[in-house]
């Protein structure tokens, strides 16, 4: 592949990363990354990385039983060198950065000048799903981001082997992205004339959808596909789904012509739309199926630029831009006012914000759920907030507090660690309350720690009491009774 040059260089690659990368740490050490989708895949990378069984605790499932994403393995080695969850920040920090320079070289392959390419580039960085995704904790799918825009790189320069490599890859981080693979293939075939590398697409994507929801997920999840249940007004499976999608046509129309759908529309384009021509669009059609897919679902969060649902669409918007930009077909073409749009939408869209609202609303707490953490000294079983689990999940077993679900049987905890102020995503701090009085009315459990509100109470029957406890611990039996 082709190597960076002057116009895009490998300290604007890595300055970029590494921005990212601090910004997701940043928030998670303000305890703002929960179970899902950060612990999750923690826990089930830690395991492989131990030879055990990467089973996620507070799912129930082998985590293949999700979206049949193997190429979480191979992040596994990561957690050989050390156990961490910084590993994934970094890995994700790295793809999103990387994404710009295929697109600073199909620019390039486009006929697009330096400067213009450079500054499709920054667009690329510039785009609010980028920033927004890279604080959502972690997801696989980010990695086939880069490689479908290098995918494409390849197949326009009649490179099969490079292309089939970042295909596979793209199949292995979600099930779903089967279906823009293949539709990637017919994009290729019929607008590319891309035979070869077009039929590998089609092919390997329809082969993979069938493989990854008919074999893998319910071998490993017996319940089938989970992302069926966004879609249960169309059928109970995911190919009864596919025929009414093709067969009832009426099913759909409410969704597709709603104001819903043309707000997310307008998202999608916003920061983009200054670069789109409708003569040059035929790149979309690859990205087709996730966009039915987002407007179709009952989960308005496939619907914004959050969360990982538009990630495969961005690679075939920039296409579009890139195609009509090659054709002089845009409303804008001085690099200074594209950068200054994306700017504006960066502004706009992007949740930089969160850094000082949001993410602070649990700072009266910080020191005292870091010192409670540091207090669980083995790999034990824990019972915890949502947010408190990707701080603790190097273990086998873990849960979070569900305020609505079943008691759980706390006596299989090792550990158990609240916080009554803010307890997190499923609980409530009436929830809360009444499981730390419960647990200080039981002689199974010690209190180990208490201070502004979070407890850390420890199995006396599975962990030995502690020889010493702490100023900390003192102070809290003093005053048990002193209300939060």
């Amino acid at each position: 592949m082709p190597r960076p040059d002057p116009g895009i260089g490998i300290w604007m690659i890595g300055g970029t990363a590494l921005l990212l990368f601090i910004a997701s740490s940043v928030r998670h050490l303000l305890f703002q990354s929960g179970a899902f989708d950060l612990g999750y895949f923690d826990q089930a990378i830690y395991l492989i990385s131990q030879g055990e069984p990467p089973i996620v605790s507070f799912w129930g499932f082998h985590f293949l039983g999700g979206h049949a994403d193997w190429m979480v393995y191979p992040l596994a080695l990561l957690y050989k060198i050390y156990p961490s969850v910084y590993w994934l920040f970094a890995v994700q920090a790295i793809a999103f950065a990387l994404g710009a320079l295929p697109t600073y070289y199909l620019s390039l392959q486009a006929g697009l000048t330096r400067s213009l390419a450079t500054t499709l580039a920054a667009v690329y960085w510039l785009y609010p799903l980028i920033f927004n995704l890279n604080l959502f904790d972690f997801h696989p799918e980010v990695m086939a981001l880069p490689l479908i825009l290098a995918a494409i790189l390849a197949a326009r320069s009649d490179r099969i082997f490079w292309f089939t490599g970042c295909t596979v890859i793209v199949l292995g981080c979600r099930d779903a992205l089967s279906l823009t693979v293949a539709a990637m293939g017919f994009w290729l075939l019929v607008f590319e004339q891309k035979r070869v590398c077009g039929a590998i697409a089609l092919i390997s994507g329809v082969a993979w959808f069938l493989i990854a929801t008919q074999v893998i997920i319910p071998t490993f999840r017996p319940a089938g596909v989970e992302a069926t249940l966004r879609y249960a007004y169309l059928g109970d499976s995911v190919l009864e789904i596919a025929s009414n999608l093709m067969l009832k046509p009426h099913l759909i129309l409410d969704r597709v012509f709603s104001l819903a759908t043309l707000e997310y529309g307008l998202l999608l384009v916003a920061p983009l739309i200054w670069g789109l021509s409708f003569r040059h669009l035929t790149p979309l059609t690859a990205a087709l199926p996730m966009l039915a897919m987002n407007i179709l679902s009952d989960s308005p969060s496939q619907r914004d630029l959050v969360h990982q649902y538009s990630l495969p669409i961005l690679p075939f918007l920039l296409l579009a831009v890139i195609s009509a930009l090659g054709a002089e077909a845009t409303w804008i073409r001085k690099p200074g006012v594209i950068i200054l749009w994306s700017l504006i939408a960066f502004l706009a869209l992007a949740k930089y914000g969160y850094f000082g609202s949001l993410y602070l609303n649990s700072l009266d707490t910080w020191s005292a759920s870091r010192a409670a953490i540091s207090q669980v000294k083995t790999g034990g079983s824990v019972l915890t907030t949502h947010n408190l689990v990707p701080h603790l999940t190097h273990r086998s077993y873990i849960r979070f507090t569900l305020a609505d679900a079943p008691p759980f049987d706390l006596s299989q905890f090792d550990y158990i660690l609240l916080n009554v102020r803010h307890p997190g995503w499923m609980s409530s701090v009436e929830f809360a309350t009444n499981l730390v009085e419960q647990l200080q009315q039981n002689s199974q459990f010690q209190l180990r720690y208490r201070q502004d509100g979070v407890y850390l109470f420890a199995n006396a029957a599975t962990l030995p009491a502690s020889r010493s406890p702490s100023r900390f611990a003192i102070s809290s039996m003093r005053s048990i009774t002193r209300q939060e």
